[in-house]
């Protein structure tokens, strides 16, 4: 989840993209370095090694193997190669916490599948890495960071990873988060969890890759995989892909499954995938998204689910939109407004018409009723998604969950605590008036009076704003202090929001973000698709010791 300090201040949370133990047998664990360590290595920087799948595309890869010059056990075969070199190794970010120890021998079996079948659709073979609180039910744990649950195998797959093997994907491991999507402490630093340590941003390893899906954006940007998967409840897939030069897509909640992925709230909750180009993540939006009888959310996504999402990826997709310029989100950074202003006019050449500004009628905050909606949710979904766990797991509960916490201070709040935990435990039942009230005014400031209405009245194909600002410098004592960003609305009323690089900042990449009325992630594709191959922002990134602060 994600939000500014400031604003955390104010509203008693850290809404920082919410949303060691050893491992069992048979699973591969990255372990997390000491931070003195890392910063050393940090600021080392030694020169990462060429690599032969930099910055290729899903289409290339398949390309490569029906050609026979690949195969998906040599793709996973060079992922993993890349994830010893950059991750465990060099500049070691830390993003991958577990790897599946079955990888390659599911890399094989969609080989022989492709020789004897052809290939299932455009993920055969092709390596995901995935958010460690993304049930699987294999041979890797699913913890969300934390070692309560660092020995959790959960009874079944997620929906999202049940899809992904559908599909013929290779799920290549499991990547660090913010521990509990962010969702423990106000004052949490985001990349870093209990069971996985600190995770680095690939652009300037002193500078924040934000979160809570620090991980997949780190790992998808630094070419660890061919793409990621996030989960956001509000900034956790668009801050990530804003800090590390990704495209993101935080779809309409309900038009991908939640079921078995680690909760914090079944209003604003969702995955979404994480990429280095808009056709990537358009290809992997369409293998996830679609009903699941595990979760209810999905059915009221019937009849909007488009199975083939890179059918919208039209270059001249910006001629004739009506695009609404959020200026409200604009003036927190001087050098963002600057990428930003020049985005805009990017989008004007390419045939658009901005409405500047645009702006809500509505003019009230929800920072406050969307805290008292979250709490109350997490505590009602979290205790519902621990129950089902079974005896095994080592706690069942939110109230054993900040025990265990307590229990295992010096390991689990070394840096900061568990105020949000304790305040979410204080709540009664989602029958409270409070929480009904808190919801009902998230939505009609979000929805009817929020992108509802100003697309209405201004006849909008979709809304743009900065994502937010450049990464900030971590910091394990005073914790997170970005400075802005725009995923709020969309985050709380449930709507769709993609973010695509846009831009540089003393060498730090800065998005900006598309967002509009549920159910309309095909007009943000074509709009985002379009901005992109006018611009070609995106760079890999360089693995710098930190910023580059020289003009």
């Amino acid at each position: 989840m994600k939000k500014t300090t400031r604003e955390s201040a104010k509203a008693g949370m850290n809404r920082r993209d919410f949303l060691r133990v050893g491992p069992a047998a048979g699973a591969v664990a990255l372990s997390a370095r000491p931070l003195a360590t890392a910063a050393a290595e940090a600021l080392a920087a030694p020169r990462v090694p060429e690599f032969e799948l930099e910055e290729i595309t899903f289409l290339q890869l398949q390309d490569g193997m029906k050609s026979g010059r690949l195969t998906a056990r040599s793709v996973t075969e060079k992922y993993l190669e890349r994830i010893q070199q950059v991750d465990k190794q060099g500049p070691a970010l830390n993003s991958v916490i577990e790897l599946n120890p079955e990888a390659l021998t599911i890399a094989e079996g969609l080989d022989r599948e492709r020789q004897e079948k052809g290939p299932r659709g455009p993920l055969h073979g092709i390596p995901i890495l995935i958010k460690d609180n993304i049930a699987t039910h294999d041979r890797m744990k699913t913890s969300a960071g934390s070692l309560a649950l660092a020995d959790c195998v959960p009874p079944r797959d997620a929906g999202v990873a049940a899809k992904l093997r559908a599909a013929g994907a290779v799920i290549l491991g499991k990547t660090n988060l913010s521990e509990w999507a962010n969702f423990r402490s106000s004052h949490s630093t985001s990349g870093w969890s209990g069971r996985g340590g600190l995770t680095l941003n690939p652009h300037a390893l002193d500078r924040n890759p934000c979160g809570s899906s620090s991980g997949s954006g780190a790992a998808a940007s630094a070419n660890l995989c061919a793409a990621a998967v996030g989960t956001e409840t509000d900034g956790s897939v668009v801050c990530p892909s804003n800090a590390n030069g990704l495209v993101g897509i935080k779809p309409t909640v309900g038009l991908i499954s939640r079921a078995s992925i680690v909760p914090i709230s079944h209003t604003q909750d969702t995955a979404g995938p994480m990429a280095r180009t808009v056709a990537d993540a358009a290809a992997l939006l369409g293998v996830l998204a679609g009903d699941d009888p595990a979760d209810p959310a999905t059915a009221a996504g019937i009849g909007h689910v488009e199975r083939d999402y890179t059918r919208f990826l039209d270059p001249r997709g910006l001629a004739g939109a009506r695009l609404g310029v959020m200026r409200h989100f604009f003036g927190f950074n001087e050098h963002v407004d600057k990428v930003m202003n020049e985005a805009l006019d990017a989008l004007k050449r390419q045939g658009a018409e901005l409405i500047d500004p645009a702006e809500f009628p509505a003019k009230d905050r929800v920072d406050e009723s969307e805290l008292t909606v979250l709490l109350y949710e997490f505590k009602a979904d979290l205790n519902a998604y621990l129950a089902a766990l079974g005896p095994q797991a080592a706690i069942h509960s939110l109230k054993e969950a900040i025990d265990f916490n307590t229990h295992h201070r010096e390991r689990e709040m070394p840096y900061f605590g568990q105020d949000i935990f304790e305040k979410a435990q204080e709540k009664g039942p989602v029958t409270d008036y409070a929480y009904q009230e808190a919801l009902a005014r998230d939505y009609r400031l979000t929805r009817t009076e929020g992108i509802d209405a100003v697309m209405d009245k201004n006849k909008l194909d979709a809304l743009v704003a900065p994502t937010g600002g450049p990464a900030w410098p971590t910091d394990l004592i005073n914790g997170d202090h970005d400075s802005g960003g725009c995923s709020t609305p969309a985050a709380v009323a449930g709507y769709p929001h993609i973010t695509v690089p846009a831009g540089f900042i003393f060498g730090l990449p800065v998005g900006i973000s598309f967002f509009g009325r549920a159910w309309s992630e095909s007009t943000l594709i074509r709009l985002a698709y379009a901005f992109e191959q006018a611009t070609r922002v995106r760079k890999p990134p360089r693995f710098l010791p930190s910023a580059e602060l020289k003009s």
